[in-house]
């Protein structure tokens, strides 16, 4: 799959690209079953919300770890997933940063903080945003259900200073509520990103994007692929976060097979 120069110019201008109904039901099927496979985890890689149901299931994209998964190891190949990441960074030798499956369930399923991801990243030694993350939902996603909501064009605003935010169970840098409130009044109106399950967005790492509970009857499975050039691989402090959350394997991704998910089944 190869992007358009109207698509890569729409990326440059809002930061972030959508795309309806990208994966097949049969792939999505494959890879909810995988979900709920690795829900029965017990590790660090598999964070619970204080009620004891999944929030996050990280590191799912490679072949070792109590969360490998050979249809995800498949899926961040595709070229469906991986070219368009190459094309927005410019930059062929591009690697997975970290994977991670959110998982919001029914009624439960809490927030995630306006936030960019640069925030994060910027302090695991990443130089420079030339940074990206790739969405497929995997579960039809509705603004009840605790939709991913995007500020257009956030991202040219650049870095913002975060503050940690414990409110949750995954502690994180988020956006100062005073900021936030500023950037929402002046900003367009964030976009909720909606669809069917096989819907995918791609959006860049300073943009700014959050999501709310989830108040429906049905959980909100989501998959993000969070993707670096090489070339601003982290430059690791003395107590770096684990490799589960900050990749060590700084190979560049190959792209395979487009229906690898398919055939891993």
């Amino acid at each position: 799959m190869e992007l358009s120069a109207q698509q890569l110019e729409q990326f440059d201008r809002d930061g972030f690209l959508i795309f309806p109904d990208l994966f097949s039901r049969n792939e999505v099927a494959i890879l909810r079953r995988e979900v709920a496979r690795l829900s029965q985890v017990e590790g660090e890689e598999v964070v619970r919300e204080h009620s004891g149901g999944v929030r996050t299931i990280f590191r799912v994209h490679e072949s070792d770890g109590a969360t490998r998964s050979q249809p995800f190891h498949a899926f961040v190949r595709t070229p469906r997933v991986l070219r368009p990441v190459q094309q927005v960074l410019k930059d062929d030798a591009v690697y997975v940063y970290h994977t991670k499956i959110n998982t919001k369930p029914a009624i439960e399923g809490t927030v995630w903080q306006w936030h960019q991801d640069y925030g994060s990243w910027m302090r695991d030694g990443c130089a420079r945003p030339d940074m990206a993350t790739f969405n497929l939902m995997m579960t039809d996603t509705t603004e009840m259900g605790g939709a991913l909501y995007i500020i257009p064009g956030s991202h040219k605003l650049g870095r913002i200073e975060p503050v940690y935010d414990e409110s949750t169970a995954y502690k994180f840098w988020a956006m100062p509520k005073q900021r936030m409130i500023e950037i929402l009044k002046s900003s367009p109106e964030p976009v909720a990103v909606t669809g069917h399950a096989g819907t995918c967005v791609l959006f860049h790492c300073n943009v700014l994007h959050a999501s709310g509970h989830n108040l429906s009857a049905e959980d909100r499975w989501h998959i993000y692929v969070s993707c670096n050039t090489v070339a601003n691989k982290p430059q690791l402090g003395p107590n770096p976060r684990p490799d589960w959350v900050v990749s060590r394997n700084w190979a560049p991704l190959p792209v395979e097979a487009d229906d690898g998910v398919l055939k891993a089944a």
